[in-house]
């Protein structure tokens, strides 16, 4: 049963604290999904999950296009999907602070001068029962 980014245990934040890799996906013009690996960060306080990207790329396009990404993290038996409505922001101020939340979940992101940042108001989340305080 899905659930929302209030019903994450403490667990849960550890793990989307932790180093993983994640899928993204969003959706094309045609509805059909488009799925890549890549980094996220999360904002409990703010219940955002931040992707950086290129504003070139096919998932920043997708996102002005459709507005709704599913971002899925797992480590073997663990895993999370974080769902919502996103949004690209291209203001200095939003790709400097998303840059700096990656940097301290990852490492410091190479050089970007066309860098966006996806920003996902996660509203559904799916995963390992663990995870969730609804189970």
């Amino acid at each position: 049963m899905p659930s929302t980014a209030a019903d994450l245990t403490d667990d849960a934040l550890a793990f989307l604290a932790e180093r993983h890799l994640c899928t993204c996906t969003t959706l094309r013009a045609d509805g059909t999904p488009h799925a890549t690996p890549t980094g996220f960060t999360w904002d409990p306080a703010a219940g955002l999950a931040r992707v950086i990207c290129s504003g070139t790329s096919q998932k920043a396009r997708n996102v002005r296009a459709t507005g709704r990404v599913a971002l899925c993290s797992v480590d073997g038996r663990r895993w999370l999907t974080l769902e919502g409505p996103a949004v690209v922001r291209e203001d200095p101020a939003s790709v400097a602070d998303a840059e700096a939340r990656y940097a301290a979940r990852y490492q410091q992101p190479r050089e970007n001068p066309r860098r966006v940042v996806i920003e996902v108001a996660v509203d559904r989340v799916l995963g390992w029962q663990a995870f969730r305080a609804d189970r």
